[in-house]
């Protein structure tokens, strides 16, 4: 299969939880009133669950953008090392041109 044939797949089960997401914390904000240890223990698990599917959403997603800009990072740095070298170079010099300075 290709990438794209996967995106609109994931695209509407991302949907589909976040929809679910939405309504199971609608239904959290309107039982916050409701007494009860098993209704407490509902609440509590149901809150875990809904925590855990977004994390589990949202971070991979991150997570994934985050490994592709390391990615294009490295591959910046190793292309143009020494053009990183001389600025990292000249923002040292700067820096220690401005704390001299300061002291006088």
């Amino acid at each position: 299969m290709r990438n794209g044939a996967l995106q609109t797949p994931m695209n509407d089960l991302r949907k589909d939880l976040q929809a679910v997401a939405r309504d199971a914390e609608t239904l959290l904000r309107a039982t916050a009133d409701v007494a009860g240890e098993k209704v407490q223990e509902a609440r509590t698990k149901t809150e875990e669950t809904v925590r855990h599917a977004l994390d589990s959403l949202y971070g991979n997603r991150l997570q994934g953008r985050a490994q592709r800009l390391a990615r294009t990072a490295d591959t910046y740095v190793r292309d143009h090392s020494w053009s990183i070298i001389g600025i990292a170079a000249g923002a040292a010099l700067l820096i220690g041109f401005l704390s001299t300075r300061k002291r006088s």
